[in-house]
């Protein structure tokens, strides 16, 4: 009995595969069957994250640290929201975490003269007070569906100055620790002219920075590997301490995406 229910299950999942390809090109055949393969799609679908790019950040918070209860942050090319999912978790925007991974430099600003007199207070504090409340707020020139916990500025564009002005009316003190970037320009087919353009936009980020960026903040993007890719990590090493080019291991091996992880910025003096 239970080896005809195996096989009535593998029926069932070969239809269902039949009719998601059903009337599709080669190549859209072949994306299809990578998704229904895919690890990563499957996680995000159980853990409802919108979808798999959410793993490339969580390994990359995993490793570095780069989100704390409390932080602000702003998320670039937002939609459909996976990375303002993490976001709103790490930072605890929607104020529903009373505990979890913090670690205690995030909260030295607040009790810097509690902690002096008592390296343990901040324990105390956590269990009395809660996590800090951060601030999620993505932006994206495509409808992004609303989140609790996150601020969406949906067909807004992350290089006018009227979004400039609108993230500082919308930040506390008009001010972030943290700027993500997932965005992409849409495929050309021509991959070098595809490779200029996101490295245009990650330098775009840049002036961003200047606008918002608190000292010492940090910018998360992503690049796709290529000619330019070195003027792009040279301009960011101009204005930030540390830069380091990242390839998490949810990112599809046979993709030219990368990551620069740019820690410590360097605000100009005007």
């Amino acid at each position: 009995m239970w080896g005809f229910s195996v096989w009535r299950r593998c029926i069932h999942c070969s239809l269902s595969v039949m009719k998601k390809l059903k009337g599709k090109t080669a190549a859209e055949q072949r994306w299809v069957l990578r998704q229904l393969k895919d690890p990563y799609v499957k996680a995000s679908h159980a853990q409802n994250f919108r979808c798999r790019s959410a793993f490339k950040l969580l390994e990359i918070d995993d490793k570095f640290r780069l989100l704390q209860p409390g932080y602000s942050v702003v998320d670039c090319g937002a939609a459909p929201g996976a990375w303002s999912q993490v976001a709103v978790q790490r930072v605890n925007s929607a104020g529903t975490s009373r505990h979890g991974r913090f670690q205690s430099h995030g909260f030295k600003t607040q009790y810097n003269q509690t902690f002096l007199s008592n390296p343990y207070m901040h324990i105390y504090l956590i269990f009395k007070n809660g996590l800090p409340r951060g601030t999620v707020i993505g932006i994206d020139l495509l409808n992004i569906p609303p989140l609790d916990g996150a601020h969406f500025l949906s067909s807004h564009d992350v290089t006018h100055t009227a979004t400039h002005a609108k993230l500082q009316e919308l930040l506390p003190q008009g001010q972030a620790h943290v700027i993500l970037s997932d965005m992409a320009p849409n495929a050309s087919g021509f991959r070098d002219m595809d490779h200029e353009r996101l490295i245009t936009m990650c330098l775009s980020l840049i002036d961003l920075a200047e606008m918002i960026l608190l000292p010492r903040g940090s910018l998360l993007c992503k690049y796709w590997d290529g000619v330019l890719s070195h003027q792009l990590q040279e301009k960011l090493s101009s204005v930030f301490h540390s830069v380091r080019s990242i390839k998490p291991d949810a990112s599809r091996k046979d993709s030219a995406e990368r990551y620069f992880l740019a820690r410590m910025y360097k605000k100009p003096v005007k």
